[in-house]
């Protein structure tokens, strides 16, 4: 097969949806500081640091609580954080007037996603995400305890290749390296508002965290994110073609390392490629392409017979991963999709673990016992992040895992 044919041939290209939003005083961020407290109390705060006017029935809000919201942030997302867990929502009832109301099965708040009509048939209904898919919140630095020993670092080997490609190689973990190695996402199998939302939200973190994010929203994709009831179709077309492209590397017992599990529920591909001082205009097609092993089966510490790790750094080409719609339980599409962020943006290792500190990663442990389960990334996950994109991801390999180590600590300090 022609190499120039291997993206074309897995992702083709479809043109992103996008909601143009009028500029209004629920567009408008302010700096908010409100504690958790009684619902009535927040919202009273939330009207005079917003001048938002709130409209609400005594009996609505009565016996109900808040939770904290604090930072700078848009009028809708603060209210949005407010009303989290009470049974509420807001709609607007005049130019600076929302209204308070118990939300019903049969609407949506302000900005909830809808979840009705999807074109994949038989797809499971996921639940609304309480936060616009472009705002990313700061959540909370770790705890003193959750510090304490070598936690940091055992968290960064969780998140990061070097920990399964044993190629002595310390400072080349695999990341998007630029130019046209840039994130483009698409999402398939939901309605045409969740899988915008999916691809907004994977956007909106790789910007973030500094990721090279290609500006176009009608790019060639090369992440593709599916969600299907039917996993084992999806993913069987990507083997069969895995099989025929990689022909010399996947025969015989190898070809168990990309072939479809049905044990978790999300799964997928990464590709990654080398090309040293071509990264910044190469396409990743015309790359020397290397197939990693099925995710979360990274633990078979798999190394690449082209040598993968050496030259600059590895760059992440092609990401593929597919969400079984049954076995995704409550989560919110904001939690999916932020988990799914994670998987794109760096090559995670294998989900059944538990580290001291939180992590959206745990959202697939069965090894965290009773500790809540994130809805969001936590801030070890977006100090990791911004650590790994530190650098110029175009002109050198990455920091090492002790210099991640060192940025995560003062990014820490400066919360």
């Amino acid at each position: 097969m022609d190499k120039r044919s291997v993206l074309p041939a897995l992702l083709a290209m479809l043109a992103c949806l996008s909601a143009a939003h009028a500029e209004d005083v629920l567009d408008r961020s302010s700096r908010f500081q409100i504690p958790a407290a009684p619902l009535a109390s927040a919202l009273i705060q939330f009207s005079n640091q917003s001048g938002v006017q709130v409209a609400a029935a005594a009996a609505d809000v009565a016996n109900r609580r808040s939770t904290d919201v604090n930072g700078t942030l848009p009028s809708r997302v603060a209210l949005s954080t407010l009303l989290v867990g009470t049974g509420l929502e807001f709609s607007r009832v005049g130019d600076e007037t929302v209204a308070i109301r118990s939300a019903g099965p049969a609407e949506t708040s302000d900005a909830a996603m809808s979840t009705s009509a999807r074109p994949d048939p038989g797809t499971s209904a996921i639940a609304p995400s309480q936060l616009p898919a472009d705002v990313v919140l700061d959540p909370r630095p770790p705890a003193d305890q959750e510090l304490a020993g070598n936690s940091l670092y055992r968290f960064i080997e969780h998140h990061a290749t070097t920990h399964y490609l044993v190629t002595g190689a310390a400072r080349n973990l695999a990341r998007w390296r630029g130019g046209r190695q840039s994130i483009c996402p698409e999402t398939r199998g939901l309605t045409a508002a969740e899988n915008a939302f999916v691809t907004a939200r994977l956007r909106a973190v790789a910007a973030y965290v500094g990721a090279p994010v290609q500006p176009d929203s009608r790019c060639k994709s090369n992440i593709l994110i599916r969600f299907t009831n039917n996993p084992q179709a999806a993913m069987n077309d990507v083997f069969k073609w895995a099989t025929v492209y990689f022909r010399n590397r996947y025969n015989g017992g190898s070809r168990e390392l990309i072939k479809f599990r049905g044990g978790h529920a999300i799964q997928g591909w990464y590709m990654t490629t080398t090309g040293d001082s071509q990264v910044l205009n190469t396409e990743p097609a015309l790359l020397r392409l290397s197939l990693l092993p099925v995710w979360p089966q990274l633990d078979q510490k798999y190394l690449t017979i082209d040598g993968e790790g050496r030259g600059s750094g590895i760059g992440i080409g092609v990401v593929i991963l597919t969400v079984d719609m049954t076995k995704v339980g409550d989560d919110t599409i904001g939690t999916i999709s932020d988990y799914l962020a994670m998987l794109t943006l760096s090559v995670a290792q294998s989900p059944d673990h538990c580290d001291p500190l939180p992590s959206i990663l745990d959202l697939q442990s069965t090894s965290c016992g009773t500790r809540p389960r994130p809805a969001a990334m936590t801030a070890a996950d977006l100090a990791f992040l911004k650590a790994l994109y530190y650098l110029n991801t175009g002109l050198g390999p990455s920091l090492s895992l002790e210099d991640i180590e060192v940025n995560m600590l003062r990014q820490f300090k400066h919360r």
